[in-house]
């Protein structure tokens, strides 16, 4: 799994990057959020990764702060909202304005999304408003950085959805592991969660 990529730029679309990390080229898909602070082709990037693997392709998927690869893995999770349309989510509306339209349910905010519908927007709404962390809305995207146990848990989640599990189903098993045994390491969670998914 590819959880970081820090090379030159060499392409630089809206929507997708090229970028040469001792040779090799990585195609990365971004959301504009990420895509608008980055230098001119040549420079440095340093990018969060989610790898999206499914049977006909390996996709990347690229973030700038650890607040905008979180919700996109959050997004992912829901039912009905896959990469493409996380990724739209993402351009169509800055992260700490998406946290506020979730914590006070503005479905009409998020229907100005472009791709996003009002069952959607409802669903998106009423899933993710238990998912985000307090205070996020408040918070400098540009220097947002997740709790040390938010960001295991997310990290647990893409292991598992590149295991080949539904990040909706590797949510629920990682609730009840975190639950029960909230000192868990990275390795004892993710050993625990592959026990109970395999008992499921």
């Amino acid at each position: 799994m590819i959880a970081r990529l820090r090379g030159t730029l060499v392409e630089k679309a809206p929507s997708r990057l090229v970028v040469d990390v001792h040779g090799v080229g990585y195609d990365v898909q971004v959301p504009l959020s990420t895509f608008y602070p980055l230098g001119e082709a040549g420079s440095e990037v340093v990018l969060r990764v989610h790898t999206h693997v499914r049977e006909d392709v390996i996709a990347l998927y690229g973030f700038g702060t650890t607040l905008e690869h979180m919700i996109f893995e959050r997004l992912i999770a829901i039912n009905g909202v896959g990469p493409k349309l996380a990724l739209a989510v993402l351009s169509g509306i800055e992260p700490s304005e998406l946290i506020r339209a979730v914590r006070s349910q503005d479905v009409a905010r998020l229907t100005r999304i472009p791709g996003v519908g009002k069952k959607t927007a409802e669903r998106i709404g009423l899933e993710l408003k238990d998912r985000l962390p307090i205070g996020l809305e408040s918070v400098d995207t540009g220097q947002a950085a997740a709790s040390t146990e938010d960001q295991q848990r997310s990290d647990l989640v893409s292991a598992l959805s590149n295991l080949g599990y539904q990040p909706a189903v590797a949510e629920k098993a990682l609730d009840r592991i975190l639950d029960e045994t909230p000192d868990a390491t990275f390795e004892q969670a993710l050993r625990a969660a592959l026990k109970a998914l395999m008992r499921s």
